[in-house]
């Protein structure tokens, strides 16, 4: 068995292709860094990230395959899935070593598993643009948390730019302890050192709300009281289409 060790990149696995093909050895295994090694193993090579080797990979892959694949490539990567690193390289290779595209290629069983994985990473995505409620801080920044499922952040960041163009924000993935911020001028991804209880909450305390913020809630609550028919409540269809893992961060779903 031999074995990459690698620094869980994707910039990293796009050089473990390229040493991969420059040494004519393939990986069975991809370990990241500090990771146990697997039991039986003939084999170790430590990938060194190189901005130029990832590169040279991604225009090879620019000539095989749509803009449409490549960006699931993206995408792939960012669900974040056990093995997604080992399906990717061999997605990868398969195209690279292919004389045309195989990307549409459903019968080969990884080009299968990774569309399925492309449609559950863009179901998250919706979702995240869906049910993400902004809560207003005292300074003026509208702040929302949320914990998905997948990586979707990057990927939804675009469509909250454009959605609240004229105002501050912050959305924080409470998960992997990153967001981006967004000063109506640019948006900067950022991390904090030392977290303030809302950034594990993902509520804003009282003492940093806007004064009107709660009388804001308040009035959304009422308002979706009164839309709501009584008699056509279908608890089991709404966990279906509004799952209970996001109720915590609704502002009409807090008591």
């Amino acid at each position: 068995m031999k074995v990459f060790v690698y620094d869980k990149t994707l910039e990293g696995l796009l050089t473990a292709v390229f040493d991969a093909y420059y040494r004519k050895t393939f990986p069975d295994v991809l370990v990241g860094e500090g990771e146990p090694l697997p039991l039986f193993h003939e084999e170790v090579f430590t990938v060194i990230t190189e901005e130029k080797k990832s590169n040279r990979v991604w225009k090879g892959l620019e000539k095989k395959l749509s803009k449409i694949a490549l960006s699931g490539i993206m995408v792939g990567w960012l669900s974040e899935l056990p093995g997604i690193d080992m399906l990717l390289f061999r997605y990868i290779r398969k195209n690279l070593d292919a004389k045309g595209s195989v990307e549409m290629n459903f019968g080969d069983p990884d080009i299968l598993e990774l569309s399925k994985i492309w449609k559950k990473v863009g179901q998250e995505k919706e979702r995240l643009k869906q049910f993400t409620r902004f809560q207003k801080a005292a300074d003026g920044t509208f702040f929302a948390a949320m914990e998905p499922l997948y990586n979707v952040l990057p990927l939804a960041i675009d469509f909250f730019a454009d959605r609240f163009a004229d105002q501050k924000w912050l959305l924080y993935d409470l998960k992997r302890e990153y967001g981006y911020y967004y000063d109506m001028h640019e948006v900067i991804e950022v991390r904090f050192d030392k977290k303030e209880n809302h950034l594990f909450s993902g509520i804003l305390h009282e003492d940093i709300m806007d004064k009107d913020e709660k009388l804001f809630q308040k009035m959304w609550k009422q308002y979706f009281q009164s839309i709501t028919i009584k008699e056509r409540l279908n608890p089991k269809l709404q966990r279906q289409h509004m799952p209970v893992r996001f109720w915590k961060y609704l502002t009409e779903k807090q008591i």
